[in-house]
């Protein structure tokens, strides 16, 4: 039984390998787009002065939103992120977040209306969302390295996986939970399937799917801050910096940073489903 090794790991680290060998072309064309957009975004928001970026951004959120009780909650956030100077930081990570969150809702919204419509869909990808689901955040570190390197690209492409799986889920049961009725009646009304998901389905299913984009978010902001060990910016990076300087005052301040932008995402988002 001593000599019994099941190869599982050999097996892994040679498929990967073959991808790097044979497509680097592919991840290389694809790190400097996300490259040059992360660069883009942050250059773009360091543009104005910290002051009238957090009013914009306040702005905003009120308009998402409608809420003034939310407004001030991004604007008192954003001042005390400031004052603790933590902001060009909060920048990268704010970056970092809308860039793989963008990406993983491109991918997982059309892979939810798939699983939904189609069974033998569904049984593929349900098992695949567990395993994502349940497989260590670390974990999705180890592939971005060799694919994307370090940096900010490394650290998109982790959250991108480990943020993906809520929205594939609710996205698929929203459209599975329209009302029987409903899909009868544009039946019989002569819709397509497509007319059918478009103006029924989807419209429908909206506060779901924007639940499952609010889980993404959350994810992406935890993933973002782990993958700091692998060379991203940002308030994560600030922690890891800390932890290794034993800078306790300066880890809990990047802490606090990041449970500031968590809630305003969070809130932000959960309203706009509420409105939707």
């Amino acid at each position: 039984m001593e000599a019994f090794n099941l190869p599982i790991g050999r097996m892994i680290e040679a498929f990967i390998n073959f991808f790097v060998d044979n497509y680097a072309f592919i991840t290389k064309a694809m790190s400097e787009v996300l490259e040059g957009g992360f660069s883009a975004l942050v250059n773009v928001m360091m543009m104005p002065q910290p002051w009238l970026l957090i009013l914009i951004l306040t702005l905003l959120a009120w308009g998402i939103t409608r809420k003034w009780n939310i407004a001030l909650l991004a604007l008192i956030g954003l001042m005390i992120i400031w004052g603790m100077g933590l902001w060009e930081p909060t920048i990268s990570t704010i970056a970092l977040v809308l860039i793989s969150t963008l990406c993983a809702v491109i991918i997982a919204v059309p892979l939810g209306i798939l699983t939904a419509l189609f069974k033998p869909v569904n049984r593929v990808i349900m098992p695949i969302l567990d395993l994502m689901q349940t497989m260590p955040a670390f974990v999705y570190l180890i592939p971005a390295i060799p694919f994307f390197g370090l940096g900010p690209v490394g650290a998109i492409f982790a959250s991108v996986i480990f943020s993906m799986p809520p929205t594939v889920r609710l996205t698929c049961l929203g459209i599975l939970q329209v009302p029987g009725e409903m899909s009868e009646a544009a039946e019989a009304f002569g819709c397509s399937r497509w007319q059918k998901l478009v103006k029924i389905q989807l419209p429908l299913a909206t506060p779901t799917i924007l639940a499952g984009v609010n889980q993404t978010i959350m994810l992406a902001l935890s993933m973002v801050v782990i993958a700091a060990m692998i060379g991203a910016k940002g308030l994560g990076g600030e922690v890891w910096r800390a932890i290794q300087r034993l800078e306790v005052g300066r880890g809990f301040e990047a802490g606090i940073g990041i449970v500031i932008l968590a809630i305003i995402f969070d809130r932000v988002v959960q309203r706009a489903g509420k409105r939707a």
